[in-house]
């Protein structure tokens, strides 16, 4: 390998000369440190009895942690000086084996599904393209069945203070190792084919709370059948939210938006919070962001934005990278993911919700999170009142939306607790933004098919006609609901 030479060999020079816990220039910043390492260790998936690869161990910031509840801690870490560092601290604990090793040499071997969970933190930034390849490879041999890995990474620019005379670091965009995994295939000696599903895909909250910093990420991805098909995660990312048609709503929205109306709508609806210096807000369904940089920014709230599209959430991370604003990002299912009650100050959600079948548990939820007082901002696709027309019901069942009329919507509200609560249609307003989005649209179409393609503008014209027709003849319904929490 070539990169085996000279890329090994700076690497090693680097690290002689630098300790691993210095290497983000944060171990003066005590706070964010402590909080940085409780963080990642609760991200983990649980490992109580299971076997660890540490790689990149240095000298053993983790490997106690880990070592407490897990069966087995193998450390690895390529100089030698860190790993007898790491033994001198932890080598009390009996279940660690404490190796001497690159984890980019092929060398490095593991027995096939030998590991429940393999760790590494800030190691593969120090890797090349193709060392990560090949290790991300090999990592998927050496999981069990159901097994974990989790990584943490530094990218788009460095996040410490000072600058270093030299730096090795790779600083990638996200995507490189969300499509370098997501790649990954293993087969047994049976033949069957094993391949990574993305559990989780986050940025480090303690990094965006301190330097209003997005650029340290984390995935955890879990060793599962060649067929196991994503579920709607993966019916969002290769049918209806592919990167190229996210870009394409962007251009139709605006920048930064994905949501009816863009800017325009986003600044009507957020001056009805009432937003307050220091808030915090959850965005569920956030999608590139653009609704999450206006309420930092504007308003010096917190923001955490969840959606269950891989695609929407790289892309915000991409857009986050400079703005210097408090927002993180994070895949996740809103139906599944729990936060502690008494969380936020406001729930916002832009045209999401119609993909959740169960609304009453997800506004049950919702009421929890939210501290008293607090309140939830909705807008949604609704329908009218009783049944819909054929045609009607076949677009919602191919896109696979929960729709219900207005009235009905706002009830579900009041049903999970909420007070005050107001529903209003804003079908006459949804009607006057799709014009305008479609006319700017038509407007600039040589532009949208020159970046884009043809068949790219005919699908966002055919769409945006379709929706105009279905809501002037009043199926398809606008709502927005506001309620509080008392």
């Amino acid at each position: 390998m070539a990169a085996n030479g000279g890329e090994r060999a700076v690497q090693k020079n680097y690290w002689m000369e630098n300790s691993i816990d210095s290497a983000e220039d944060v171990s003066n910043i005590a706070d964010l440190d402590k909080e940085d390492k409780l963080e990642v260790l609760s991200l983990l998936p649980p490992y109580e009895g299971k076997s660890i690869l540490e790689l990149g161990a240095g000298t053993g910031r983790f490997t106690g942690d880990l070592a407490q509840k897990a069966d087995q801690v193998i450390a690895v870490d390529f100089v030698e000086d860190f790993i007898n560092k790491n033994e001198s601290i932890n080598g009390h604990y009996k279940n660690i084996k404490f190796l001497c090793a690159d984890a980019a040499s092929p060398d490095l071997d593991f027995s096939d599904g030998s590991v429940d969970l393999i760790f590494s933190n800030l190691l593969l930034m120090y890797l090349s393209d193709e060392e990560v390849k090949e290790l991300a490879q090999r990592m998927v041999k050496w999981l069990k069945v159901g097994g974990h890995i989790f990584f943490r990474e530094t990218c788009f620019h460095p996040s410490g203070d000072s600058k270093q005379k030299h730096d090795p670091a790779h600083y990638r965009e996200p995507t490189f190792y969300s499509e370098v995994f997501k790649e990954c295939q293993a087969t047994d000696g049976s033949g069957n084919s094993f391949k990574l599903s993305l559990v989780g895909f986050k940025c480090i909250s303690a990094y965006v709370k301190h330097k209003n910093d997005q650029n340290q990420i984390c995935w955890i991805w879990e060793k599962v059948n060649a067929d196991y098909d994503g579920g709607f995660q993966r019916f969002l990312d290769t049918v209806q939210y592919k990167s190229n048609s996210i870009l394409r709503y962007e251009r139709t929205f605006g920048p930064g938006f994905v949501s009816t109306g863009g800017i325009d709508t986003t600044k009507e609806f957020v001056a009805k919070l009432d937003l307050k210096p220091g808030q915090k807000v959850l965005d569920v369904g956030c999608g590139i962001g653009g609704g999450d940089f206006y309420m930092a920014q504007e308003f010096g709230v917190y923001v955490v934005g969840i959606d269950l599209s891989i695609n929407m959430i790289a892309i915000a991370l991409e857009r986050a990278n400079g703005l210097n604003c408090a927002v993180e990002f994070e895949v996740a299912d809103c139906t599944t993911i729990t936060y502690p009650d008494n969380t936020f100050d406001v729930i916002y959600s832009r045209d999401t919700i119609l993909h959740i079948q169960d609304k009453p548990a997800l506004f049950r939820s919702f009421h929890k999170w939210l501290k008293p007082g607090g309140k939830v901002l909705i807008s949604d696709y609704c329908k009218s009142a009783g049944a819909s027309s054929p045609e009607f019901a076949a677009y919602i069942k191919q896109r696979g939306y929960d729709l219900h009329d207005v009235k009905a919507y706002g009830q579900m509200l009041k049903d999970a607790g909420f007070d005050e609560v107001v529903a209003e249609d804003r079908t006459d307003q949804f009607i006057q933004v799709l014009q305008r989005e479609l006319d700017k649209v038509e407007k600039e179409k040589d532009a949208f098919v020159s970046d884009f393609s043809q068949a790219d503008y005919d699908d966002i014209v055919g769409g945006w006609k379709a929706k105009l027709i279905r809501t002037k003849a009043g199926e398809q319904r606008w709502g927005l609901f506001i309620a509080k929490k008392n």
